[in-house]
């Protein structure tokens, strides 16, 4: 995953944002693992929905969670498999496919 560290995407309460599989950090800022390995399933979210349908799936996921009980954010699909294997290293290794339809 390329990581870059720039002053030009000023993010507040963000550590990371993964777009495309490129991984921009704010400039100073350190990234421990934990944070690399859930954007790297990200990544691999991305690849297996062609990008833009993982973007796509992303927002309108989000919008309907926005009337539901809980965390938006936390409660999307591809969220929450990032969250529960973020601690994993070998996680990516031995994930399946669309794993993340598991947790719709």
């Amino acid at each position: 995953m390329i990581i870059i560290n720039t002053k030009l995407i000023p993010m507040k309460k963000i550590d990371a944002i993964n777009l495309f599989g490129i991984l921009i950090v704010p400039k100073g800022l350190k990234i421990n693992r934990q944070t690399v390995i859930h954007e790297a399933i990200h990544t691999a979210q991305m690849k297996e929905m062609l990008y833009i349908f993982f973007y796509l799936w992303y927002f309108f996921e989000w919008l309907i969670r926005l009337f539901c009980k809980g965390n938006a954010y936390r409660n999307i699909s591809l969220e929450k498999e990032a969250y529960e294997h973020d601690h994993d290293r070998s996680y990516l290794k031995n994930r399946k496919h669309y794993n993340w339809l598991r947790f719709l």
